[in-house]
C-alpha cells in the first residue's frame, strides 16, 4: 500500500505561482505519478504526469508551458510548479500513483492510477 499526502495549496492571485508537493509513503514501488484536479461540478481531469522509469513527462493542454512536474526519487516526492495561475485553475488537486509498468487506458486516465491523495484546494482570484 501507498499513502500519498499533498501539501502546498492555498490562495493565489492571477499570474502568481504556487508549488504543490506530494509525499509517497509505503513499501509498494510506484512506476508513475500524476496530478489531477477537480473543480466543483466537473469530472476529475488529468493535469500532469511523470513516469518513474524513463522520466517521460506529460501535460494537459491547459497547463503546458505554464507548469512543470518534477520528482525527487530519494525523498519519494512529486512536485507541481504552477506558474501564471488563472482563475480556471481553481480546483482541488490530487496526487496519484501507478504501481504498474503500463497505464491502463493511458497515462491521463484515472483508472491508470491505484493510489490517491486526499486532495488539496487551490484557489486563484483576480
Amino acid at each position: 500500500q501507498v499513502q500519498l499526502d499533498e501539501s502546498g495549496g492555498g490562495l493565489a492571485q492571477v499570474g502568481e505561482s504556487l508549488r504543490l508537493s506530494c509525499t509517497a509513503r509505503g513499501r509498494t514501488s510506484l512506476y508513475g505519478m500524476a496530478w489531477f484536479r477537480q473543480a466543483p461540478g466537473t469530472d476529475r481531469e488529468f493535469v500532469a504526469g511523470i513516469d518513474w522509469e524513463d522520466d517521460n513527462r506529460w501535460y494537459s493542454e491547459s497547463v503546458r508551458g505554464r507548469w512543470i512536474i518534477s520528482r525527487d526519487n530519494r525523498k519519494k516526492e512529486l512536485y507541481l510548479q504552477m506558474n501564471d495561475l488563472k482563475p480556471e485553475d481553481t480546483a482541488v488537486y490530487f496526487c496519484a500513483g501507478n504501481k504498474d509498468l503500463g497505464y491502463l487506458g493511458g497515462y491521463d486516465q484515472k483508472q491508470a492510477y491505484h493510489y490517491w491523495g486526499q486532495g488539496i484546494q487551490v484557489t486563484v482570484f483576480s
